[in-house]
């Protein structure tokens, strides 16, 4: 009974277990994207507000910059206008009907124009306007009374003043900057500049943004949305309103609470939503001027790169997941293969242990039969030679005769000088002797080395003594034939090639031969050997002017018993061929120069 329960109850734990398993990666996935997501939405809001704030910094410099150039503009006129003759006439006469008062009247009004200054006015004492750029107009200022005016008891009191209001006239806001004009002890009156900022508040708006400049209570006195002007950025005390209405600053205006609230650099408009303010203080006693930026468009796009990132994660996490169930479910078919691999292993290791003994002995017989093949191969190659010494052996004879039957005469002629006492004479002819016998040296020597059995050693070999032995074994054959062999060699020395010296002289000996009975009987018979050098290899071409090669032998030109010649074995081409494939080289038919058959051999050219 108990084998029995533990068969019927063990079956769903597995179950539980694998089921664990497959839940428990999809959790942590989707607890891994939720950490993600939150992490980096913070850090990339945090990233919107920093850059946000840097932003509305740069453009309230910017925009404070461009405020106290337009001040520092006007700040002049007063200055210029009290050194302005026409002023002092007009103050003196204290009426607006003067002439002076009237001349001045139009060169403010020249004045204001030029500079873009609203208004420019003379005030004198009892403050009564005497001249303004504006007269003859219906908002005109002359014959006014503006001695309650603030910025005129200041200047009559302190010499000059600053004030933001509206104009009593003109309903329009603007800075009133006055200046107190003397005459020595005695007080002339007082000279007005008016400047409106609607021109500024235009390029501020266009920025983008809202720019706003308040003064020390909170009250907007310019703002890049007139709608926003004459609204408070702090509470006003009831007392603070009192004092603003007595004194007409702002009319009759409300003053209401501007639709943000603004704490520090940052706040939130009216629907709620974040802002950031970049604060500049402004050339003027308790001005600043804010630039504020909503950050709703700032989050939406930090939020789209948190919502791409997380997607992106998403789906590198699925990937991941998807390469971990396949390389599972691989492995697991892996152990599978395995098991069944472990038991083909060992019926194919006796079997294969079988083949191993078989496919030695099959080794060790293609190891013997190659080293036969190379054997019959030098040895075809040997008797390669050793034919064509058969060949030129009349020429070196001729070669030795030669300088023999020269050596006789060169004897008999010193024998002669030895008994008429001339001795110089007779130890020249000796000397020539001597020559003449390494001559035949020299011959004998190039014969037998040609004859012997050459390693197959490959190495560097100056292509100069391999020619030299070449013309030494072929060049009286070429001369009783009377056929011409031209050398066409560059006139720097000719470079070293990586070859065996008798088998490279074989492979030219036999090109050589070839060639010569190409065109023997011709009565313009001719052989070229010439040599085109590269950087990295060297060509060595053989042309003749005979009658080519056959079309149907061209394709089986280096076969073995294959040739166009009556009395050839058609060995010494494959030969030749074999011997430059040992030297890293080629050697193919090419077109000649010359109108009959060409070879090209090429070798590698050794750099030192």
């Amino acid at each position: 009974m108990g084998k029995a329960r533990f068969v019927r109850y063990s079956a769903p734990v597995p179950r539980l277990a694998s089921l664990f398993r497959r839940l428990i990666l999809p959790v942590l996935l989707l607890l891994v994207l939720l950490a993600f997501a939150v992490g980096f939405g913070a850090v990339a809001r945090r990233a919107a507000v920093a850059a946000q704030a840097a932003e509305s910094m740069r453009a309230a410099r910017t925009h404070a910059r461009l405020l106290e150039s337009e001040l520092q503009k006007f700040r002049l006129l007063p200055l210029v206008l009290d050194e302005y003759p026409d002023v002092r006439a007009a103050l003196q006469t204290r009426s607006d009907a003067s002439p002076a008062a009237r001349r001045l009247d139009g060169k403010l009004a020249l004045l204001a124009a030029r500079t873009g200054a609203s208004a420019i006015y003379a005030i004198d004492p009892a403050g009564f306007t005497v001249a303004a750029s504006n007269a003859g107009r219906a908002d005109s200022f002359v014959a006014r009374t503006y001695g309650f005016r603030p910025y005129f008891v200041q200047a009559i009191r302190s010499g000059h003043a600053e004030y933001f209001a509206l104009g009593n006239v003109s309903g329009r806001a603007g800075l009133f900057l006055a200046r107190r004009i003397m005459d020595g002890p005695r007080v002339l009156g007082v000279v007005v500049v008016k400047v409106e900022f609607q021109g500024i508040a235009r390029s501020w708006a266009a920025a983008g943004g809202t720019t706003l400049v308040v003064d020390r209570r909170g009250i907007v006195l310019i703002a890049s949305d007139p709608a926003l002007r004459f609204t408070t950025t702090a509470p006003l005390s009831a007392a603070e309103r009192a004092a603003i209405r007595a004194s007409l600053q702002f009319g009759d205006k409300s003053l209401p609470p501007a639709p943000f609230a603004i704490a520090g650099t940052g706040g939130h408009d009216r629907s709620g939503q974040p802002i950031v303010v970049g604060t500049v203080a402004v050339d003027l006693p308790g001005w600043r001027l804010l630039h504020v930026v909503g950050l709703a468009p700032a989050f939406r796009a930090a939020d789209a790169r948190v919502r791409s990132a997380t997607f992106a994660l998403a789906v590198l996490l699925a990937a991941l997941a998807a390469t971990a169930a396949w390389r599972a479910a691989r492995a697991a078919r892996a152990r599978d293969a395995a098991d069944q691999l472990k038991a083909e292993v060992a019926r194919r290791t006796i079997e294969l242990s079988d083949a191993n003994d078989q496919l030695r002995i099959e080794v060790a017989e293609r190891e013997r039969a190659d080293r036969r093949f190379r054997a019959a191969r030098e040895e075809l190659a040997q008797a390669n030679r050793l034919g064509s010494i058969g060949t030129i052996t009349a020429g070196v004879a001729h070669e030795i005769n030669q300088p023999v039957a020269t050596i006789r005469t060169y004897a008999e002629n010193a024998a002669t000088l030895l008994d008429r006492g001339d001795a110089v004479r007779a130890h020249g002819n000796l000397s020539a002797i001597v020559d003449l016998t390494a001559r035949i040296g020299t011959i004998t020597a190039e014969l037998r080395r040609y004859a012997r059995r050459g390693t197959r050693d490959v190495g560097p070999v100056a292509l100069a003594d391999v020619l030299d032995g070449t013309h030494l074994l072929i060049a009286d054959r070429f001369r009783a034939a009377g056929v011409l062999l031209e050398r066409a060699l560059p006139a720097a020395p000719l470079p070293i090639v990586l070859a065996g010296r008798v088998r490279l002289e074989q492979v030219l000996v036999n090109l050589l031969q070839n060639a010569l009975e190409a065109v023997t009987g011709r009565p313009d018979a001719r052989v070229r050997l010439s040599i085109v050098a590269q950087q990295d290899c060297v060509a060595i071409l053989i042309a003749d002017n005979g009658p080519g090669i056959a079309a149907d032998l061209r394709d089986t030109l280096f076969e073995p018993f294959i040739t166009g010649r009556a009395d050839g074995l058609g060995l010494g081409l494959g030969i030749a061929r074999d011997i430059m494939i040992e030297f890293g080289g080629t050697l193919e038919p090419v077109t000649s120069p010359l109108g009959g058959a060409a070879f090209r051999a090429t070798l590698v050219r050794v750099v030192s």
